[in-house]
């Protein structure tokens, strides 16, 4: 799974290095660009040389501990974008990351999805911290739950009673506006015509709805995701996103 576009090719993630090069990347879009509060708060120290080593460690373990479907594929694809390294004559650099995943409640059909990240809220210094991640991942990732619930049950008529999930899409502010974002995206949706034509699904931010909607997603329902938190916690920033699928 290869794809060109201006020297842009995404292919697999292969290896440690192209994990730390890719948690680069996911830093740099939703810390320092859109500042986006609750991944900060979960990847704290983002911006320090401490805090990427732990969270690129994080990032390593998830990829490694992917497990696959009754027909051998992975039920998570990381997916690495790269350009030509202008500080390194004849190498190329990650520019981009994506994640899609393969979601159900089939057995063998996909991992099945409930936005369990007590793990990590654990780890958040205060218990209003913790009270407030956990009240805007419920709602961020409610309707992916409800959904893919629909699709996994037995009158659903879904064959294979799966999803494919763009769970993640991020590329380095300084390589964007050259069609990177896009091409993962399209490497996702091919990847989920190889698997039985499965419909794509995903929670597009602001910045990255458009090229969704520009590749085939559409918006169900109208307006962004509400998200339902304690009055305490009315006034803090909430990135929006808005709940899109391919089969709309």
């Amino acid at each position: 799974m290869t794809t060109k576009q201006e020297d842009v090719v995404v292919s697999p993630v292969e290896n440690e290095e192209d994990i730390k090069q890719a948690n680069h990347c996911v830093s740099e879009a939703f810390g320092r660009q859109t500042k986006d509060a609750i991944w900060m708060m979960l990847n704290a120290g983002w911006d320090t040389e401490d805090g990427q080593a732990k969270n690129a460690m994080s990032l390593m373990k998830q990829w490694q501990s992917t497990t696959t479907n009754k027909d051998g594929y992975p039920n998570a694809l990381y997916l690495k974008a790269t350009l030509p390294d202008p500080d390194n004559l004849g190498k190329r650099r990650v520019v981009g990351m994506a994640i899609w995943k393969q979601l159900s409640f089939v057995e063998g059909y996909g991992e099945p999805f409930t936005g369990d990240l007590s793990e990590t809220i654990k780890e958040l210094k205060t218990e209003e911290e913790q009270r407030f991640a956990t009240q805007m991942f419920r709602s961020l990732w409610k309707r992916r739950i409800e959904y893919v619930k629909e699709i996994s049950s037995p009158g659903s008529g879904r064959k294979p009673p799966a999803v494919f999930t763009l769970d993640l899409c991020a590329v380095d502010p300084a390589f964007q506006r050259r069609g990177v974002a896009g091409k993962l995206v399209e490497a996702g949706l091919e990847e989920a015509k190889k698997r039985g034509n499965l419909e794509c699904t995903t929670e597009g931010s602001a910045m990255g709805r458009a090229v969704y909607r520009r590749l085939g997603f559409k918006d169900e329902g109208t307006g962004d995701i509400v998200f339902e938190v304690d009055e305490e916690f009315q006034s803090r920033d909430k990135p929006p996103n808005v709940f899109l699928r391919t089969g709309v």
